[in-house]
Formats: C-alpha cells, structure tokens, sequence
C-alpha cells in the first residue's frame, strides 16, 4: 500500500515504523552478526556531572531533556550499541567521570567526546582532557578528538564565545607542553535544550565515515538538476545528518528540519498503518512553508530519510525531482554495497536489501 500522495496540499505524510527505535531486524541478522565486531567505538568522557548521560539519553534514546534532571551520575560504564540504523552502525560508551581507565579501552577506540560544563570551573576538566587526549594517542595515534563545550543554553552569546576561545587557548597550550601541538581538537559549543548538541554529534558521526565524500557529491548533483537549495540525509531516529551538500548549514534550516522529521513521525504514530506496512517505496512528506518555501521528505531506506528544501517555484517539475531522487537512491545502494578498504573499523554496511529497487543512476 503506498503512503504517498498524490495530492499537493501542505502538510502530507508517509508512514514510519510506529515503534521507531533502535534494535534488531529480522531481515539483517547476518549482516548484524558479521559486522558487530567491527563497529567503530566513541567514547564519551568528561567529569562528573558535565552531562554525558544526558546527552546520550537525548540524542539516541528520544528522552526530553527537562526528564534528564533526574539522571544519577554514573558509576559504571554504559554502552550504547547503535544499531539498525542505516548504514551508521557504532557503538557510544558513556565512561565514568572519576575513574582512570586502562590502555585496551583506547585500542580500538575511533574517537573520544570530552565534555566540559562551561557553567562550572573548567580548569579540573582542561587538566582531565589534557591526560586523555596525551595518554589516548600514545595508544592510538588514529583517535579523533571532539570537545564538546557543554550547557551554553545559559550563557550569553558573548560569553560562549569567550569560553570556546578560553578553552580552545588553554588546551592547545597544555598540548603544546606535551609535545602535541600538532594534534587536531575540534571543539563545539552544545546544549541539549536546542539542536547544537544534534548538529554537534552529526559533525563527529561523519568523521567515521568512509563514503561520506562519494554521498556528498552526490547530494550536489541531485540539487544541482533538480532546483534545490539545500538537502540533507538524515537517520530519522537520532536526527543526525549523515551528509550534506557542500554549501554551508545554517542552524535554523537544520533546526526546521529536524522538526518537520518530528511531525512526520508524531503524525505516523496517530495515522500509521500496522508495523508489517509501515514503510513503502513511495513514503514521503510534503510542508509548505508561507514564506514561499517547500520541505520535502523522501524515505531512502528504513532509517534513512532524505530532507530537501527549495522554493515553491521549483516544485512545480516535482515529476523531475522525484526521477532524480530515484537515481540518487540507486546511487547511494551503490555506494553501500562497496565495502571499504580499511585497517581500521568504520561505519558498518547494511545490506541493499533495505533498499527499494529502483532503475537509473546518477550521471
């Protein structure tokens, strides 16, 4: 049964999964199975209290994050295994804050999260960061390092600033006197009560992907031919965009967008059909702003949702847009069915069966 419509009035949806969530697919069983031990790991680390549970209950867990008040510190470490989920397939290990941890949970470790609490004094966690970073890539000089500046929703927009650039300063001089001053750190400012802490964990996840290139080029050509100016492809549970084309992301179309992914799901959950028919090759979602503007969704997978933004004006040739979408869908099939080259783990493939047949490629 096919969710879409043909109708183009504002405000038309498909159909997800009604009991949306990360977990195991009968039809992946193998796939899972083959690739579990090769998922890249992040780990999430910082002091006590900095807001790294809460953070990984709001981005993978959908909680709201006024529910996070109530979180108890962690005493132990908690992993998180993200799977079914496109072809973003890794694990988040939430690490205690006042524990020190032995070398082997580096060894195979992709990239480490340090949070430090701007609204707090920050010197304890520059000297913590400081440690990890010196202690992780002498174990494992492949490790990529974030730093997530946390709980700015207080703050005043000059004084995030200042604190990134205080804290930005500060590290690279600790590292300087290790003999690091050649090591990357990428630092964002976040916050749970908005979509920086989503933005952020999009930025790290990307990083981990080998194909994100190839995707990103190809985003490109399917704006380029079809009138839209921005696109993004999202995993629909987390709200993490897992590419974008290469002009540059402004929050507030981020932010639009996430939301619009919101609605599709709250209206599927009132209106959906059963699980067994939830998803269909012609699933999709149609929002027509009154600035001129039109959203457009388009399932690609079963998590995989591609989000596009353009003018109405543009719409109109809405039969060449959803040719173009279809080869793109058969493009990125292609892409998932090559496997990297790699020593190191990466982003683990589902397989194209999750992928609706569709004829065409992207020229």
């Amino acid at each position: 049964m096919s969710s879409y419509s043909e109708d183009k009035v504002a405000g038309s949806f498909g159909s997800f999964p009604k009991g949306f969530g990360y977990g195991p697919d009968e039809n992946d069983t193998d796939t899972q199975a083959s690739s579990s031990e090769h998922k890249p790991r992040i780990l999430l680390m910082g002091l006590r209290r900095s807001g790294k549970s809460s953070i990984q209950k709001v981005v993978f867990h959908k909680v709201s994050p006024n529910e996070t008040l109530f979180l108890e510190s962690t005493n132990k470490i908690v992993k998180e295994d993200i799977t079914n989920c496109s072809f973003v397939k890794f694990q988040v290990w939430d690490l205690p804050g006042q524990i020190d941890f032995h070398d082997s949970i580096y060894e195979e470790c992709e990239a480490i999260i340090f949070v430090i609490d701007s609204q707090d004094e920050y010197m304890d966690a520059l000297a913590k960061l400081n440690a990890t970073v010196s202690k992780a890539h002498r174990i494992n000089p492949g490790i990529k390092f974030e730093v997530f500046i946390h709980k700015v929703d207080g703050l005043s927009d000059d004084h995030k600033i200042e604190a990134q650039r205080d804290i930005h300063h500060r590290a690279s001089d600790n590292l300087a006197e290790e003999g690091l001053e050649n090591l990357h750190l990428s630092f964002y400012l976040t916050s749970i009560y908005d979509h920086s802490i989503f933005e952020a964990f999009s930025k790290v996840v990307q990083k981990l992907i080998p194909q994100l290139p190839v995707m990103e080029n190809l985003l490109n050509i399917l704006i380029s031919n079809s009138g839209i100016e921005k696109a993004f492809l999202f995993d629909v549970i987390s709200k993490i965009y897992i590419a974008t084309d290469s002009s540059p992301v402004d929050m507030q179309t981020y932010e639009i967008c996430c939301d619009m992914i919101d609605v599709v799901i709250d209206m599927s959950h009132i209106y959906g059909v059963k699980d067994d028919a939830a998803f269909d090759t012609k699933s999709a979602s149609i929002i027509k702003l009154n600035n001129g503007t039109v959203m457009y969704l388009r399932e690609v997978n079963r998590y995989l949702a591609l989000v596009c933004i353009m003018r109405e004006d543009s719409f109109e040739k809405q039969g060449v847009i959803d040719y173009n979408f279809l080869c793109f869908r058969q493009a990125i099939q292609d892409v998932f069915e090559v496997k990297p080259c790699s020593g190191h783990a990466s982003m683990a493939l589902t397989s194209s069966s999750d992928f609706p047949q569709a004829n065409g490629a992207i020229k």
